[in-house]
């Protein structure tokens, strides 16, 4: 708990309680303070107009209807729940039709406030995957929110919207929401857009099938992975030399850094993952894990490469989170997306006491598959392959980020497993079958640890070295978000609605 308090105070400033940002924290470890969140929870029915009916549920304090696909996972702060979702539940009736939507909500009693529609890029499952929506999680500091749209932007929000009217240098948003060359009739409810940074335009990326990174911001720098990747035929990359991960000024949109480390050259499908950041040997550090498989460490102020003549985020340490075994054998390389192949990071590898932890997964398209989870000490420097404080293999692929509380990692697979480790060996100390694919992530919180599933379940047990089952409590409908606490209010977001459970 003491390093999650320190974080704090490195960090980006958040309400004690609040939870701003995927992850919480920059550290990203999806562990959080928090009392009295229930174990028995009824969703409740649904009714024709598939509006919650809470007469019928327990300690679910408010629900409201989102689109039909729902990915992007909730944040809170200063009194309003922010979640990506698409446009299949419109709340602007002469706006309808597929898109990504942003919606914003009041925290204490779950009422619209506004929301950001975003056309669609038009270019279908290549790069905006149809009806998909918004899978980015925005960041939240002070009165401006960050968020990756599904178009390969960056945009900077107004958090209060346009209700105190259309601030700084970005005018547009009537003619940027509207899909069908008809400006939007701009009103109160609609987001007010500060600046946009297109990374399509600007440093040429190709965004294979979504764009899902969620955005940090630290020491007025905001760091983000442009998910580039291949084209329709998974095999041709169509940008090689365009960042995976970049860093622009959070108050302005310019661009201050870039990787440089060859990822989009190795791509083996998108660069999806979100960084993290945090103090390693009394420095900074972001680690990201890239769309090749390996995890980087990178010194968090861009520098001038006198060779590139552009200023780019120094690499500190490499990590391929696949043992030699995965990626060839008989000295031949073995193809991607089979089962005994090489996999991407799509989980966040995340920050904590001086290790990062490392998970690797692919697509979910791409069925099953051998995964592993890497604990590395990100003290070190160079080419860190090999040489893993521990590495688990009795894993398969994962797309879930890791939580690591008490001595403990938890860690989902996309096969419906949850695995808990003792964090200083690998050793794994007990597993707990689903019986359903998990795409979300855990959430440790109240001493229990949260699990979502496809199948709409959230099974909660304790976060303890031994295994014990609290509970289950069935949504009905597939949840692919990963489950958050803010305020003492837990926050589910299935497919199709959004629920705030705590005790009344």
């Amino acid at each position: 708990m003491k390093s999650s308090l320190l974080l704090l105070a490195l960090c980006t400033p958040v309400f004690a309680a609040d939870w701003p940002m995927w992850g919480r924290t920059a550290d990203r470890n999806m562990v959080a303070d928090a009392k009295n969140i229930p174990s028995e929870i009824e969703a409740g029915e649904v009714d024709d107009n598939e509006q919650p009916d809470l007469a019928t549920a327990k300690n679910v304090l408010w629900a409201v209807k989102l689109g039909s696909q729902t990915y992007g996972n909730p944040v809170i702060a200063d009194g309003k729940v922010y979640v990506g979702t698409n446009n299949e539940s419109p709340r602007d009736p002469n706006q309808t039709g597929d898109r990504g939507n942003l919606m914003v909500f009041d925290e204490k009693t779950g009422s619209f406030l506004w929301q950001l529609i975003i056309p669609k890029l038009g270019a279908g499952k290549v790069s905006d995957w149809e009806y998909v929506g918004l899978c980015s999680s925005p960041c939240i500091e002070g009165d401006k929110a960050w968020v990756v749209t599904n178009r390969g932007e960056v945009l900077c929000l107004d958090t209060k919207g346009m209700s105190n009217g259309n601030d700084g240098p970005f005018k547009d948003e009537a003619k940027y929401m509207s899909a069908d060359g008809k400006p939007v009739e701009i009103g109160d409810q609609h987001a007010d857009i500060l600046w946009k940074y297109d990374m399509r335009e600007e440093v040429g990326i190709f965004p294979h099938n979504v764009s899902s990174c969620s955005p940090m911001v630290v020491d007025g720098i905001l760091y983000t992975a442009t998910s580039n990747g291949v084209d329709w035929s998974h095999t041709n990359i169509p940008a090689p030399l365009a960042p995976s991960l970049i860093a622009l000024d959070a108050n302005t949109g310019k661009l201050v850094g870039e990787e440089i480390s060859g990822v989009s050259d190795r791509v083996l499908h998108a660069s999806w993952s979100s960084p993290a950041f945090g103090k390693v040997g009394g420095k900074g550090m972001i680690v990201w894990g890239g769309g090749d498989g390996f995890a980087y460490g990178f010194e968090p102020k861009p520098v001038m490469d006198e060779e590139e003549g552009i200023e780019v985020l120094k690499e500190l340490w490499r990590y391929d989170g696949n043992p030699p075994e995965y990626r060839k054998k008989d000295g031949e390389p073995i193809k991607y997306a089979t089962y005994r192949g090489p996999s991407e990071v799509i989980g966040t590898t995340v920050l904590h006491e001086g290790m990062a932890y490392v998970v690797i997964g692919q697509d979910p398209e791409h069925g099953d598959g051998v995964g592993r989870l890497s604990c590395v000490d990100a003290s070190k420097t160079g080419d860190q392959s090999g040489k893993a404080v521990w590495t688990f293999d009795d894993i398969g692929r994962s797309i879930s980020t890791p939580s690591i509380a008490d001595g403990l990692v938890f860690q989902a697979e996309y096969d419906g497993d949850l695995h808990c480790l003792d964090a200083k060996t690998g050793k794994q100390l007990w597993v707990h079958e689903t019986q359903s694919r998990i795409w979300g992530s855990t959430l440790v919180a109240d001493g229990k640890v949260f699990l979502p599933t496809e199948d709409g379940e959230l099974h909660i047990l304790a976060a303890t070295r031994e295994k014990k089952e609290l509970g289950t409590a069935s949504f009905g409908a597939p949840i692919y978000s990963s489950p958050v606490v803010a305020n003492d209010v837990l926050y589910i977001a299935t497919m199709t609605h959004l629920y705030a459970i705590g005790k009344k």
